[in-house]
């Protein structure tokens, strides 16, 4: 009876330590929700694997003012990559006002357009009439100074690489 005992001890602490129920993370699962309470958050997939701000100083940044006849929209986040790059993603507009449920279509950085950005140490590039994409704001907030959005764009950068930014999303609180 003790060896049956022992036996079905040993078969049942087995069983269980070989017994898995992690399942793989998904990249998008790795992204903040699309959230619209200004919870200064952003994500977005980079070529497929989940891109999101370092964690440090400066690693965000997000805008949206009047200046010289005109609105600047800016929203941006920095990280360290694999091999020790600084990688930088984002948005913005280039003298065009937002609106809340407006869509832009991002193609250069030339006054009144939208464009997506992707700077690799430090040099950037932007998105042009050739690899576009498209920005849609979800919430413009004045009042409480949040901007909420999804993005999502194609872009090649200075080495001659295309990367694909797919969904995108963030949600900040603006500085004016």
């Amino acid at each position: 009876m003790k060896k049956l005992l022992l036996f079905t001890l040993i078969t049942m602490l087995f069983s269980c330590s070989n017994h898995n129920d992690s399942k793989p993370v998904s990249e998008i699962s790795k992204l903040p929700p699309a959230t619209q309470t200004g919870a200064n958050t952003f994500g977005c997939l980079l070529d497929g694997k989940a891109f999101l701000p370092g964690n440090y100083n400066n690693s965000t940044n997000c805008f949206y003012q009047f200046v010289d006849g005109g609105y600047y929209f800016s929203v941006n986040a920095n990280n360290i990559n694999q091999d020790n790059y600084l990688i930088s993603v984002g948005v913005g507009t280039n003298a065009k006002e937002i609106a809340q449920n407006g869509t832009y279509a991002l193609e250069g950085m030339i006054p009144s357009n939208a464009y997506g950005t992707y700077a690799l140490e430090g040099i950037p590039t932007r998105t042009n009439s050739t690899y576009t994409g498209e920005l849609h704001i979800t919430k413009l907030d004045s009042v409480h100074y949040i901007v909420s959005g999804t993005f999502w764009y194609d872009i090649l950068d200075f080495q001659g690489n295309v990367h694909q930014i797919r969904e995108g999303r963030f949600d900040f609180q603006y500085t004016n």
